[in-house]
């Protein structure tokens, strides 16, 4: 499961640079995933609001490809949001900062310059927050979920 979450890590940006095409490609715009779950107040959370996902009509019209596309696309967007959730679930400040660190697909150098650490504590901190991410119930069902969603 640590190797599995390691790679998912390194894998982090180019998942995300991949939900941002899929969802270009197949919605015509990039939504910012900052905005999910977030309220509306005033006019706004009263008016009546379309799915952000495909209706069935919708999807039974698409063709392989987009088929394709947007279970890709899903698939993804569970993996990304996994991630990004996951550094709520850490317990020290500093092991936040090199997990954020790690998302925005910094090396062991520059964390280390970054916050005046050696590599090698860097990479004992990687460790540590691979160890207590796989022994997080929710951030391990939630990959597991969004593995048998597609």
């Amino acid at each position: 499961m640590i190797d599995q979450i390691e790679v998912l890590l390194r894998d982090y940006q180019w998942m995300r640079r991949e939900v941002d095409r899929l969802q270009n490609a197949l919605y015509g715009y990039s939504a910012p995933m900052r905005s999910w779950g977030v309220a509306q107040y005033g006019i706004e959370a009263a008016m009546p609001k379309g799915s952000s996902g495909k209706s069935k009509a919708e999807l039974e019209k698409m063709d392989l490809r987009e088929e394709r596309l947007y279970k890709r696309l899903l698939k993804y967007e569970g993996r990304v949001y996994a991630l990004e959730w996951a550094g709520e679930l850490l317990d020290d400040e500093k092991e936040r900062v090199v997990y954020d660190c790690m998302l925005d697909g910094m090396s062991y150098r520059s964390i280390a310059e970054l916050l005046g650490m050696t590599r090698n504590q860097v990479k004992k901190t990687k460790d540590a927050i691979l160890s207590q991410l796989s022994q997080k119930s929710q951030f391990v069902q939630l990959l597991n979920l969004e593995k048998f969603a597609c």
